[in-house]
């Protein structure tokens, strides 16, 4: 029986910038808010059902 063993680190280092980083972040934001705001004033009644369940699952108020 034999063991092998590495030492060696292959470490795939990734650096951002704090530009990268806050766009990113942006990006998140307007995502989200678009998607809350769809699925809050949807004329759909199966996305505004779905959106409104899954708040009253998240023990969130929504009334």
């Amino acid at each position: 029986m034999s063991i092998i063993s590495s030492t060696g680190h292959t470490t795939a280092s990734t650096t951002t910038t704090l530009s990268q980083r806050l766009t990113a972040a942006v990006c998140a934001s307007i995502l989200g808010a678009c998607l809350v705001y769809f699925a809050g004033f949807s004329h759909i009644e199966a996305v505004h059902n779905a959106a409104h369940d899954t708040r009253h699952s998240s023990a969130f108020p929504c009334h």
